[in-house]
């Protein structure tokens, strides 16, 4: 099981390789962009939109955030304009980050209950194999994204975690 301390570090973790990721696809022009280039969410817009709406679906089963309207099909294009995208994805790490920062070790083994709209049925599981979904998917498809800028010729920096500065992973 994993701790809240733990759950405190993946959410800086987010919020350092985010900035990361937006920072080099602003470098890149729209259509470079918005090229589709076989991900599964298409483009590197269209990962980072999914990425951002997965988010707030999560958010919303943990801490009672508005659920995106949204279908998951068409999450690559909650939303088309890249400056919003980015100016929303900078807010709702700060609210992540502020909702880890006030869970107790004790918080994370209680069970959080919720309808899976993959699944069509209501599930039951610890909040911290949740959490653990919730980073862990972040993650992968920051791959992704990672991999379509470099090819695109951005050039995102690093992304292992003992490389987050103390001063990045320190509390806000």
């Amino acid at each position: 099981m994993i701790d809240a301390e733990h759950a405190r570090l993946m959410a800086r973790y987010n919020k350092w390789q985010n900035e990361n990721l937006y920072a080099a696809a602003a470098g890149l022009s729209e259509a470079e962009r918005k090229q589709d280039r076989g991900a599964f969410f298409r483009s590197i817009h269209g990962t980072l939109s999914h990425i951002l709406w997965a988010d707030r679906v999560w958010m919303a089963r943990f801490d009672g955030w508005d659920r995106p309207d949204t279908p998951n099909a068409e999450s690559g294009s909650m939303i088309a304009d890249f400056a919003t995208l980015r100016a929303e994805r900078e807010r709702d790490d700060q609210q992540i980050i502020s909702w880890t920062d006030q869970l107790l070790d004790g918080d994370l083994a209680g069970p959080l209950e919720f309808f899976s709209g993959a699944l069509k049925s209501n599930i039951s599981m610890p909040l911290w194999t949740c959490l653990t979904h919730f980073f862990n998917h972040q993650t992968h498809h920051r791959g992704q994204a990672h991999a379509m800028i470099t090819a695109a010729g951005g050039t995102p920096h690093d992304t292992d975690l003992f490389l987050m500065s103390e001063a990045q992973n320190a509390p806000a």
